[in-house]
């Protein structure tokens, strides 16, 4: 199993997938073929058909300014190696230099098709999220030791840098009001539920709106292409941030303890990345917003010092309950229904946390299971649910009657 430090991107929205990926394998492509005089680039798949909403074009040309982006639609995705395929060609005086195809596998990360990269190095011997645990048994380890046990020196630095670049876009959301782009017309609203208290509101509302606001703002500063963290995708930007923004600013709680619970969350995502996906192009949104909710699960127990086997049930909880949850975004847009589902998923990893500190001698279910459970639910998805915009709420939403219509 790789680093976890690849789980946490930190890089533009709106997509990591669309956005974060293809401008680092066209800035990579270019730096390989320095003398071409031409670059094409072709997008299969979701790439091809949320592309334009998710701005991969605009993505690919800021690494390579000259390249002609082509959306190619016709390619059924059982013919692709990948949801998100790319084809690079670099040509030279008309003639073809190369071409390779890129994929953009989820989370920002990238894989080129016959090669191994240095981010491919092993860093844990453990398979799955139950080796880990019997490590931790045997040597009486708390997952965060466990963690800073496996991986090499620096990085828990490289922890800080990810936190902070968390709070900025949660501090900048906060302070920015106005209209998202694409055309949904939807005004951005983290200011207005950081300000406003409803009459006689209570301690758990306020605690709910402040969350919600924290996550709001984070996922409008990716819906406009500002810099956020993969967590672990664009689209699931807000849920940790969410969380630990307030449980560090709200509660007081030390950031070195804010660090160790990303440590742990970056463990579980690790975990997903590796034995499943945590593409929406692959596995639909269970696969974005369940990981982040599981991730946040995790976190969340850890940093409340919670013993291994209640932070492993939260994060099963988190994911087990987020299974099938489609990827439908409007318009190819990361914000309806993204953006309020992030918020849902921080009070859904909430409680589970809250049920994993009373019922977690009682469960039936792994961690691995539910993970193998949303993985082969992902693959049995029509691919209209996995990130195309074409079922579900993509399909159902007429912007100009301000509600879903039912196509008669």
């Amino acid at each position: 199993m790789k680093s976890l430090r690849t789980v946490y991107i930190i890089g533009n929205g709106p997509s990591s997938s669309h956005t974060v990926g293809p401008y680092s394998a066209a800035r990579l492509y270019k730096s390989r073929y320095p003398e071409a005089d031409a670059f094409e680039v072709t997008l299969f798949g979701s790439l091809a058909f949320t592309g334009e909403g998710h701005g991969t074009g605009k993505a690919i040309q800021e690494a390579i300014p000259e390249a002609v982006v082509i959306f190619n639609r016709d390619i059924p995705e059982d013919d692709l190696p990948h949801p998100n395929t790319m084809l690079f060609t670099a040509r030279k005086n008309g003639e073809i230099l190369n071409q390779t195809r890129i994929f953009s596998i989820g989370g920002g990360a990238i894989r080129i098709e016959g090669e191994t990269s240095a981010d491919d190095l092993e860093v844990y011997p453990e398979k799955d999220f139950s080796e880990m645990l019997a490590f931790c048994r045997e040597h009486r380890l708390s997952l965060k030791d466990f963690v800073y046990t496996r991986e090499e020196a620096g990085l828990k630095d490289a922890l800080r840098n990810v936190w902070h670049a968390m709070e900025a876009s949660v501090e900048r959301g906060l302070q920015t009001e106005g209209i998202l782009p694409g055309g949904l017309g939807i005004s951005r609203k983290a200011k207005m539920l950081y300000e406003k208290r409803c009459y006689n509101e209570g301690a758990d509302i306020t605690m709910n709106r402040l969350i919600s606001s924290y996550a709001y703002a984070a996922c409008e500063e990716n819906a406009c292409g500002n810099i956020v963290v993969t967590a672990p995708t664009c689209g699931s930007c807000g849920v940790i941030p969410g969380i630990l923004y307030y449980m560090r600013h709200d509660r007081g709680f030390p950031e070195e303890e804010i660090l160790d619970a990303l440590a742990v969350a970056g463990l579980v995502g690790n975990v997903i990345r590796t034995n499943a996906s945590i593409s929406g192009a692959e596995a639909g949104c269970q696969a974005e917003i369940g990981s982040a909710c599981s991730m946040a699960a995790a976190g969340l127990a850890s940093l409340y010092g919670l013993s291994n086997d209640e932070i492993e049930y939260s994060a099963e909880i988190a994911m087990e309950h987020n299974l099938g949850l489609t990827c439908d975004p409007v318009g190819g847009l990361v914000q309806i229904p993204c953006i309020e589902r992030n918020a849902v998923a921080c009070m859904r990893a909430i409680n589970c946390v809250n049920l994993a500190r009373f019922l977690y001698q009682t469960r039936k279910v792994s961690f691995d299971e539910v993970i193998a459970t949303m993985y082969q639910t992902g693959k049995d998805l029509n691919e209209k649910y996995r990130e195309t915009s074409h079922g579900g709420l993509a399909l159902m939403y007429h912007a100009e009657h301000d509600q879903p219509q039912i196509n008669q």
